[in-house]
């Protein structure tokens, strides 16, 4: 069926994430020197990673939610340091500002015009990326954070919900993301093609979920796309 609908993931999808957290953990760290100065004489950047993943392993719930997990953390950490909590709030503000200083790849952007000309759009998330701030939400007719949803990726719940705020069946819709559990198997079970957006040119894994196509850019998805309408 010719597609209707194509559904993204926003992290390591539309842009590099792992750096952008990794800057925004160190800015945070320099924030609560100044603002919060027993909690960063007491915790270290890695000390506050590891202690939110323990937190996301002995509370899983708080995963559906990375900025409650975040805010958690912090809240644990303000009160082992005997900090103020009123700065938790000011601390939270600051990362997010960071976190949502992301770089589109290349092709995104010229990419996302192009598409729209052809299908509706939409995006899928199981992360805290804001798009209004990031300046993309105009691209977008749903976008859809698994926070606000209540359950992650690949829950088919959340793919189907999608579909259902655009006004098209499953069928009809293409999701593209670059995780093949969480995105092209999770897709695929909720009734939809997924497109594999492999930007570093792996190899597909052994027992891996095969998705109805691969692509490198948004020029390669339009290219796919325009042949998806052509048939």
């Amino acid at each position: 069926m010719k597609p209707k609908a194509i559904l993204f993931d926003l992290d390591d999808t539309l842009w590099p994430i792992a750096p952008v957290i990794a800057e925004a953990e160190l800015t945070l760290h320099a924030w609560l020197a100044a603002h919060a100065p027993k909690v960063a004489a007491q915790w270290s950047v890695a000390a506050l990673r590891a202690h939110r993943a323990e937190l996301a392993a002995a509370r899983p719930e708080l995963l559906v939610d990375l900025a409650a997990l975040r805010r958690a953390s912090l809240q644990a950490a303000f009160a082992q340091a005997g900090e103020d909590a009123a700065h938790v709030e000011g601390a939270m503000a600051h990362f997010f500002a960071a976190r949502n200083a992301v770089t589109p790849y290349d092709d995104v952007l010229p990419g996302l015009l192009k598409l729209r000309q052809h299908v509706q759009l939409g995006t899928i998330s199981n992360g805290n990326a804001d798009l209004e701030v990031i300046g993309l939400a105009h691209h977008f007719e749903v976008s859809l954070a698994a926070a606000r949803f209540g359950a992650l990726k690949p829950h088919p719940g959340i793919f189907r919900a999608a579909c259902e705020a655009l006004g098209v069946a499953p069928a009809d819709a293409v999701y593209v993301g670059d995780d093949l559990a969480l995105d092209v198997a999770g897709a695929q079970a909720a009734g939809l093609r997924a497109v594999w957006m492999n930007r570093h040119g792996g190899a597909l894994p052994d027992g891996a979920a095969v998705p109805d196509a691969v692509c490198a850019t948004l020029d390669e998805l339009l290219a796919w796309l325009e042949q998806q309408l052509a048939e």
